[in-house]
Formats: C-alpha cells, structure tokens, sequence
C-alpha cells in the first residue's frame, strides 16, 4: 500500500523542462512551415510551440509526418496572423495554416491551449464543444496521453513535459491522463487511438489504461460515421495497420466499428488475404509510395461481397447484375458505421466490378479491359487474390503477360486460352442488317422508318 502511495506521488503532474539536445532534436528537423508558425507567433507576443506527435516521434528518434502547433493566441488573432489560413470545426475548433512548396500544399494545424473548465456534454458524457481556453499548463491535462503532452520551443530548444511522458516513453508505456473511464466517457475515440499508437509505435498499454476499454467500446457507438471513417483511416495508414487490426479486435473495438472483421479472421484463405494487403501497404508506406483508400476497402470488404455474389448466382441471378446487388448489399450494412466518401466507394466498386472481366479472354474483351481507367488497381487486386489461393494462379500470370508484349503475341495468347477452354464466354459477332434496295437504289430501313 505504502509503495502504491508513494507512486501515485512520484507521478503527480508537475512542470519538468528538458534540454532538447539531450534528447538528440535540433531545430533544422522541424516542418519549416511549422518553425515559421511558432517563430511569427512568439513574434507577435503568444507562447507557441511544436506539441503531441512531432515531439514524441523525434524523441523516438522516428521522422514526424504531420507537425502541429499550440498556442496561447485565439482562433481569431492566428486567422488574422496569417492571411491565407482558414478556421474549421465547430466541436474543437482549429486554424489551418497552408503552406506551398515543389510537393504541393502542406498543413500545419495551429489549436489554442484549451482550458480546464468543463465543456458541455451529452448524455453518456461524450465531449461536444471544447472551446474552452485557458493556459499551457490547462492544455496539458487536456490532453489524452502523457506521451503527446508534450511541447517543444525551437526558440530556446526546450521541452517541457507536465505528465511524465519522456519518463513513459523511456519506459515503452501508453499513458492516459487522468482518470481513463471520464476521459473514453469525454471522447471514446482515445481508445481507437490508444490500440492503435500502442501498435504503431511498440509500446505497451499501461494495466489503468487498458482495463476499461473492453467493457467501454459500446461507446464508439455514439460517434458520428464520418469520424470513424477518419480513424479506420489512421489504422490503415499507420504503417503498422496488421498489427493495429489485431489490437482493436483484442480489446472488442472492432465490435461497433468494423464487426466483419471476426468472419475475415475466421478462416485461414481470408486472413491471408486481408493480411498480405495490410502488409503491402506498409511496404509502399515505408517507400513513400500512393496508397489507394479506395483499393484498401476494396480489400477489407471483398469476401462479405463475394459471398453474397456467389448466393445470387446460385439462385439463378445473372453474373454481372449479382455482383452489383452484393456490393450495394454490403455498402448498406458498412456506412451504418463507416461513412465512406464517394470518391473511395466509386473506386472500390470499379475494382470489384473488374473482376469478372478478368475471366474474358476472347476476342476483344482482353484488349478493351486495357483499357478501362481502372485497370491497374484492378490487376493488382487480382495478383494478391491469387498470391492467397482465392483465384488461379495461371489467370493472374496471363494477365501480367498480356499487358506488357506486343500486340502479335496478345494475339496468340488469346487464341491459346479459347483453345484451351480458359477464355471466358466466345464474344459473339454482330451481325450485319441486311436491308433491300428501293428501287430509287436507296436502302430500306427497318420497321417504322
């Protein structure tokens, strides 16, 4: 009991300033845009300073994407700062502050320090306004983990940490402060967010922190579709998105979020196939490449799709038109909780409706597959359904031959897979409309010319 006590005493909050050159951060491997925010800020007489996931990435010795700023300054004074920034949100409001180089727009989030007091809340305590400003110190408690309370001044090269964090990111922990049941009541999000930064950065969730998650993930339940599809999002593009998917089913997240996760984990065929997708996406994330959200869906919700395809067919429905009511079938169920953006479910279901094609093989139909905008999303689609044994093997070499020789040798592959009895359906030729000579020599049309 003593030794409980005098832990919870060591842990009380307390402003700690560290040298950041100890820590091995230097000012040149900050944002510029974000120097610049901070640098312009102090300028104009505000505290500002580079805070949460820079700061803990760099002590991690990790390269930071994203760099966000907090200052003493109100949305309106960082608005009328900088010119071309814009404020959004209504719940928790925040500046966008745009920068422009050779790779495009660039933004750096500036929120001011929010305060202590209460912010109004519904009925099972979720958070929603949080307008309330107040003071460096007020903004470090409101913040969900010891390990992003921390904050960086590039001016005079110090970190101060109020909650312990460098002490728990020393130790490998995932940190709530304050009391976690209030604080997954206030926003249940910081569960979503505790899984999945405990499994992107390998750290391991403190006993306090963890215990009240599994029992309190009927809570995702009261946050808006759109938001979750942000932080499904955050999972898929964490770098680490196989591991993250784990977690959140481990502690029953996945539940109110994404319940086909259990069915795609069930069998052996289908875990591999969702796994080698993940994976793939690490490996482009880790070599800078695009990563397609639409192709990530399309992964994630393939097999509830090709089940009830296969269903329809069997009882009698028409391939293509199958397929179509399946994938509007699942979309149905999805967006209940996921709010999937038109621009990635158009994407998605042109790389299911592609599928079928694949199986065309005669006459044209290879040729004006080609052709479709959708084709190489389509094709790798293809290749990772047959690295996991869901398609033969022999379609997915074909196709990869046929896309790089030249036009003779499609040709011959064409002629080689009707022969063989692999081309699909035989494309059928038009008939050409015979029509009588008048005698004037015009021809006749057909019937109610």
């Amino acid at each position: 009991m003593i030794r409980k006590l005098i832990g919870k005493v060591l842990r009380r909050p307390g402003k700690r300033i560290l040298h950041a050159k100890h820590y091995g951060i230097r000012r040149e491997q900050l944002h510029s845009g974000a120097l610049k925010v901070c640098d312009k800020l102090q300028d104009a007489g505000y505290e500002a300073y580079i805070v949460g996931g820079a700061v803990r990435d760099l002590l991690l010795g990790k390269s930071p994407k994203d760099f966000d700023v907090a200052t003493s300054a109100t949305p309106e004074q960082v608005r009328h700062l900088f010119h071309r920034s814009r404020i959004i949100g209504r719940r928790f409001r925040i500046v966008h502050v745009p920068f422009y180089d050779r790779g495009g727009e660039e933004i750096i989030e500036v929120t001011t320090f929010r305060g202590s007091a209460d912010s109004p809340t519904d009925a099972t305590g979720r958070i929603i306004r949080d307008n309330v400003y107040g003071t460096l110190e007020d903004d470090a408690s409101r913040r969900d983990f010891t390990v992003n309370a921390l904050y960086y001044d590039p001016n005079s090269d110090e970190i101060i940490d109020f909650h312990h964090g460098v002490e728990d990111l020393e130790k490998q922990q995932l940190v709530m402060i304050g009391d976690p049941v209030k604080r997954y009541h206030e926003d249940p999000v910081r569960m979503l967010r505790a899984t999945r930064l405990a499994a992107k950065l390998g750290l391991q969730i403190a006993a306090d922190t963890a215990k009240p998650i599994k029992e309190h993930a009927q809570l995702l339940e009261n946050i808006p579709p759109a938001r979750l599809f942000d932080e499904m999002m955050k999972v898929l593009l964490s770098g680490k998105a196989w591991d993250c998917l784990q977690a959140m089913r481990n502690y029953g997240l996945h539940r109110p979020l994404f319940p086909l996760l259990d069915k795609l984990m069930s069998q052996k065929e289908t875990t591999a196939f969702l796994k080698q997708a993940l994976l793939n996406t690490d490996q482009r994330l880790a070599e800078d490449k695009p990563v397609s959200a639409g192709f990530l869906f399309a992964t994630l919700l393939w097999h509830e799709v090709e089940a009830g395809w296969q269903k329809k067919v069997a009882a009698g429905e028409h391939k293509v038109p199958a397929l179509v009511d399946a994938m509007n079938d699942v979309e149905a169920k999805v967006t209940k909780r996921l709010s999937i953006p038109n621009r990635y479910s158009a994407a998605m279901k042109e790389i299911w409706l592609l599928q079928p094609r694949f199986e065309q093989r005669s006459g044209q139909k290879p040729f004006r597959m080609l052709e479709q905008p959708r084709f190489r999303a389509a094709y790798d689609f293809l290749l990772l359904r047959a690295e996991c044994g869901l398609v033969e093997k022999e379609l997915a070499d074909w196709w990869t031959q046929f896309q790089v020789c030249d036009d003779g040798t499609r040709e011959v592959l064409v002629t080689e897979a009707v022969a063989s009895g692999k081309g699909g359906e035989v494309e059928k030729k038009r008939r050409r409309r015979t029509r009588h000579r008048r005698p004037d020599g015009r021809r006749g049309g057909g019937q109610g010319e």
